[in-house]
């Protein structure tokens, strides 16, 4: 649809509404603001007004530039740096890598803490104070929710504002844990890919807490009903870890796809299973069972470093042992489990110090290599350069599978017993 939304407030107040602004005028105490849009909008709207300060930038994109407003509480400046960077970086990041932005303009506006949520309409974000304004130290152990968040919600002018979903299972997959997988790709291109780690650790721990206890039936991703703990948590762990194993290139160009043939189109709209048929054909014959296991099933590890050891080398390197029990799990809608063969390529890691540690920076890892795996026990041997003696090792290291318990993949690394 097409928008044209005009707002009356008091004139010592600023009204907004998505579109873009065509007219002002003030008369007897009162202001008169109207708003119109151009690119076609989701039937979805907000309208804010109150007594705002203004912060402006821009940012260039392959379209041309984009505005950009933040509209806050006078008193609420801590975090407008952090806002306005995690802005210029998502509409860069999303117009290089899914297609071009629809808009000229991209507002985000503070309002009151009635409630602690941030929602996205058309170039336009109502962002409480609860959670994006208010936090003037920022806990270094936790991640950066005033970024996330930000990211998350520019995603959704593509996903759900571009391309909007069938109403049927696995609608919330193609909005939710698809501005995921885009909040994840800002955070890499601002922090850096190890310390993305933390992210995924909260992502793997609410889903594995909330699946304990749902109540009718968990769904596998590409039949999600409305299930946050999956379109949100499981849904960015799963994103994460495809684009890890058949590459972000494929996964971008079935997204690519999908808006070049659904982007502001009307029925017949989307579903899912759209996604992973592009999907399947870009990520080629090597990559199915994953995407299975991945989408349409419920898929568990449970793998777990119970030793290491090292031994020094004559040159100065390292002999690095590590024991492994692995195995993998599939489970059904109300939890039973049932274990499945496994023969799949792990992430191993050495390093200096704990990949947890907020410390912790590429500079700690001394080894880092991609292993084929199969179920039970079995030890894993690798050999490193003259360098820094390993003090830490494990399994998936930066947590990209979903593992019941990744708190056991990392170890401390003990000197090998001599004879």
């Amino acid at each position: 649809m097409t928008a044209d939304i005009t707002v009356h407030t008091d004139d010592d107040q600023t009204p907004i509404a998505p579109g873009y602004q065509v007219s002002e005028e003030k008369a007897n105490g009162r202001i008169t603001r109207r708003f119109q849009t151009e690119a076609p909008i989701h039937h979805f709207f907000s309208i804010q007004s109150a007594r705002y300060d203004l912060r402006t930038a821009s940012v260039d994109t392959p379209s041309g530039p984009v505005k950009l407003e933040i509209y806050h509480h006078p008193e609420h400046t801590q975090n407008l740096e952090r806002i306005e960077t995690a802005m210029k970086a998502s509409i860069r990041i999303f117009s290089e890598r899914f297609s071009p932005f629809q808009f000229r303009q991209m507002r985000i506006i503070e309002f009151p803490g009635y409630a602690t949520f941030a929602q996205a309409f058309a170039n336009t974000v109502p962002f409480s104070e609860d959670i994006g304004w208010l936090q003037a130290n920022r806990d270094p152990d936790k991640i950066d929710l005033v970024t996330f968040v930000t990211a998350h919600e520019i995603a959704h002018q593509w996903w759900a504002h571009q391309v909007i979903g069938a109403d049927k299972q696995g609608a919330t997959m193609l909005s939710e844990s698809f501005s995921q997988y885009g909040a994840m790709l800002v955070m890499e291109d601002l922090l850096c890919p190890e310390q993305v780690r933390q992210f995924l650790k909260i992502e793997l721990d609410s889903y594995l807490t909330a699946r304990g206890g749902e109540v009718v039936e968990e769904l596998p991703l590409i039949r999600v009903e409305d299930q946050g703990y999956i379109h949100y948590n499981k849904g960015a762990l799963v994103m994460y870890f495809l684009r890890n194993e058949v590459g972000e290139e494929a996964v971008n160009r079935a997204l690519q796809r999908l808006i070049s043939e659904y982007a502001f189109k009307t029925a017949p709209y989307p579903s899912s299973s759209d996604f992973v048929r592009m999907l399947r054909e870009e990520a080629g014959p090597a990559h199915q069972d994953l995407i299975t296991d991945l989408f349409e099933k419920i898929t568990l590890y449970d793998a777990k470093t119970t030793s290491a050891t090292r031994k020094p080398l004559a040159d100065g390197g390292w002999e690095v042992t590590l024991t492994i029990d692995a195995k993998k799990l599939y489970a059904d809608g109300l939890g039973k489990e049932t274990e499945a063969d496994l023969n799949e390529p792990f992430e191993i890691g050495v390093f200096t110090r704990k990949p947890e540690s907020r410390e912790f920076t590429r500079a700690d890892v001394l080894a880092f290599e991609r292993r084929g795996l199969k179920s039970g026990v079995q030890t894993v041997t690798l050999v490193l350069p003259a360098g820094a003696e390993p003090a830490f090792a494990g399994i998936d290291p930066y947590l990209k599978r979903i593992d019941r318990n990744a708190d056991d993949n990392i170890t401390a690394v003990k000197p090998a017993e001599t004879n």
